[in-house]
């Protein structure tokens, strides 16, 4: 999809390049418009793209054989999806699905791998970034297998409010459920519990958080934990590098 090209310092990573090492990205990129939903990538498939999301977020699922997912991390404008192919050629071990609606710019990876050899700035942003997502994948095993689902949901909530910058967010009950790995119906009782609570209000393919404290009350301690990663995760200026 054709649209504005919105600035690459949109993206952290791409704020925080030195000038020269951006130039090794910058005549490579498209940008792209993703609606909410779209599928980027699917498991077992050659990594021919890296992504840069400008807004919005994707969310990484981990695919079961018999079709079920769950997500496993997210990116937003802090961060690159697919950075390790400027290694090597590699394949998605992951399915990545727009979270929000978003904008985003891509390069080949061949190009990206060119860019990697040329600059250690680039090549650090790599190992930097799959460091990340690690993190967020174990973090998210716990909390899944700790947490009850009505914290983990208002959790996943307020990283979504804060990737849209937010508070009503477009969210069926349909794709929350995929993005959570339980049945629609679970998603539907719990909303409407925390809706009775006063904390949020739900219309027809609606989020709107309107007590913000109370979500905040109500999800697990993954939700600071997982900010707090995701900001320190963003390099330094005086480390050179750029989430």
């Amino acid at each position: 999809m054709h649209a504005i090209d919105p600035d690459p310092r949109s993206n952290k990573l791409l704020a925080e390049l030195p000038p020269q090492d951006l130039q090794f990205l910058i005549p490579h990129f498209v940008t792209m418009k993703f609606a909410q939903g779209t599928v980027l990538c699917e498991p077992g498939v050659d990594v021919d793209h890296v992504y840069f999301p400008m807004s919005g977020a994707v969310s990484l699922l981990a695919v079961m054989r018999d079709g079920k997912a769950i997500e496993t991390g997210t990116v937003g404008c802090e961060g690159v999806v697919g950075p390790m192919c400027g290694i090597g050629p590699s394949k998605w071990q992951v399915r990545v699905i727009a979270q929000l609606p978003m904008f985003a710019r891509k390069i080949a990876s061949t190009e990206f791998r060119k860019a990697v050899s040329s600059s250690k700035v680039i090549a650090d942003l790599c190992l930097r970034s799959n460091e990340g997502l690690l993190t967020q994948a174990r973090i998210g095993a716990a909390c899944n297998a700790l947490h009850r689902f009505e914290a983990r949901f208002c959790r996943w909530l307020l990283q979504t409010r804060d990737r849209a910058e937010s508070d009503t967010i477009m969210l069926t009950h349909e794709f929350l459920a995929q993005m959570l790995g339980v049945r629609r119906t679970t998603v539907t009782e719990t909303s409407i519990k925390i809706e009775a609570a006063g904390a949020i209000v739900c219309s027809r393919g609606l989020i709107k958080i309107i007590d913000l404290e109370a979500v905040k009350a109500l999800s697990c301690e993954c939700y600071e934990t997982l900010r707090g990663q995701t900001q320190t995760s963003v390099p330094q200026p005086c480390l050179s590098v750029a989430g």
